[in-house]
């Protein structure tokens, strides 16, 4: 070996010795760092499936109706479980939320008096018209299917000569095993919290136990040992909607409590059994049985009910952030002001507003609850669905102007969009309608 050879090997060496060495010492420094740092927050075990609205479809997608189930005894609450004709799996949704239908229904047109009414000349004179509704889910999110929960609606009480609700007569009568419906990707602001630390308290009156079925469902499967308290008021055991699976969910899990309030119980319905309180759902009730500490609250019922115990909850101190409500029925509820509860006053100055298609220049004085009120009012036509800022059916391209809402619709309105049931001008409006 020559003495070049050698030099060459002890040079060798030490390069690969102070390679070792540095490679130690920028380990050691990034431990030290790694030891400095706080840990990163860990994620939640319980990922909550069917709290992303992630796949859902753009537009209307077609459902067929599998199976039609009543709930109740009356036979006036109709459960529709919908399945996609595509067969492509169904995106999961936030328990709470809804669906947008788009019916096809057939409107009888005026008759003469005293005519003959042949089979073309009955086809002749009914004519179809499209109207938008949504309804809740009323089940936990399934890849497989969706379900609805839809109750009949009849003439308002002592208003009989009044025809009854469009949609629910349609659903009821018309919407049968093997129907083909139009159908929008659940949406909604009203949905369950996942924080399965703080007890949800659901609070339902009337059909509107059909969202609460959705969370209720979603919380015993996912958060088994989340406290949840339901309290539904209903008349009586004919109008007590899933009467058999909330006492069978209520059996079987401990940590959900049910309280079943009856305001006109029948002769043999029996306290303690077939409910557990009599009159209404009020805030004395509530405090009676509340966890101590902080609880969110999930309200949805009719008007008279929402009404008086949301500002009844705001008063007793429950904060804007843990008092979730959703109102059934077209603008079935004006929302309260954070801080006084006292309705949101109309606008007091009067403001030019401009249809341009209906070539109409009229001036809001702000009498009207809405925009939608007021142009129909003008006779200015303008296609609705549900009249509560869920549906989108009223949507208007604003061409100039600002239009406020009291509270952010559950319809994601588009750039350059507004939604005329449930807005107020802000400054004079250009709308093209």
């Amino acid at each position: 070996m020559t003495a070049l050879h050698l030099l060459s090997l002890i040079c060798t060496a030490l390069l690969l010795q102070v390679a070792v060495g540095v490679g130690v010492m920028l380990w050691r420094r990034r431990a030290l760092l790694a030891a400095q740092e706080p840990e990163p927050l860990p994620q939640r075990v319980d990922a909550p499936q069917g709290l992303s609205a992630a796949g859902a479809w753009p537009g209307w997608r077609e459902f067929r109706v599998t199976r039609r189930q009543f709930e109740d005894e009356a036979k006036t609450q109709c459960s529709f479980h919908l399945q996609p004709l595509d067969g492509a799996p169904l995106p999961a949704f936030r328990p709470g939320q809804y669906l947008s239908f788009a019916l096809q229904l057939a409107r009888p047109a005026d008759v003469a008096a005293g005519a003959a009414v042949g089979a073309a000349a009955e086809a002749a004179t009914r004519a179809e018209f499209r109207l938008t509704r949504c309804y809740s889910l009323s089940d936990r999110p399934d890849p497989a299917e969706y379900r609805i929960t839809v109750k009949r609606v009849p003439p308002p009480l002592g208003q009989e000569t009044l025809p009854p609700g469009l949609s629910s007569t349609h659903f009821h009568d018309d919407v049968q095993v093997g129907a083909v419906l139009q159908v929008k990707a659940p949406a909604g602001h009203f949905y369950i919290d996942p924080d399965a630390l703080v007890p949800a308290i659901l609070i339902a009156g009337g059909i509107g136990i059909t969202p609460m079925m959705s969370m209720l469902r979603w919380c015993v499967a996912q958060q088994p040992e989340r406290m949840v308290l339901l309290f539904y008021g209903v008349r009586s055991s004919a109008d007590h909607a899933f009467k058999q699976t909330l006492e069978a969910l209520a059996q079987a899990h401990p940590a959900f409590k049910l309280h079943v309030v009856y305001s006109r119980p029948e002769p043999d319905d029996e306290l303690g059994q077939d409910y557990q309180h009599r009159g209404y759902i009020d805030l004395p009730l509530l405090r009676m049985h509340l966890p101590p500490g902080r609880n969110q609250f999930y309200v949805c019922g009719p008007p008279p009910m929402m009404k008086s115990l949301v500002p009844a909850l705001r008063e007793w101190g429950v904060s804007k952030e843990d008092l979730h409500f959703e109102a059934f029925g077209p603008a079935s509820m004006r929302p309260v002001s954070p801080m006084t509860n006292e309705p949101l006053s109309a606008a007091s100055i009067a403001l030019d507003i401009k249809f341009t298609r209906s070539g109409r220049s009229l001036l809001w004085d702000g009498g009207d609850a809405n925009l939608l009120d007021f142009a129909e009012r003008h006779g200015v036509a303008v296609d609705s669905g549900c009249r509560s800022g869920s549906c989108g059916t009223c949507a208007t391209k604003l061409l100039g102007g600002t239009v406020d809402y009291a509270e952010l619709p559950d319809y994601d309105i588009a750039p350059g969009a507004c939604l005329l049931c449930v807005g107020k001008p802000a400054s004079a409006l250009v709308l093209e309608a």
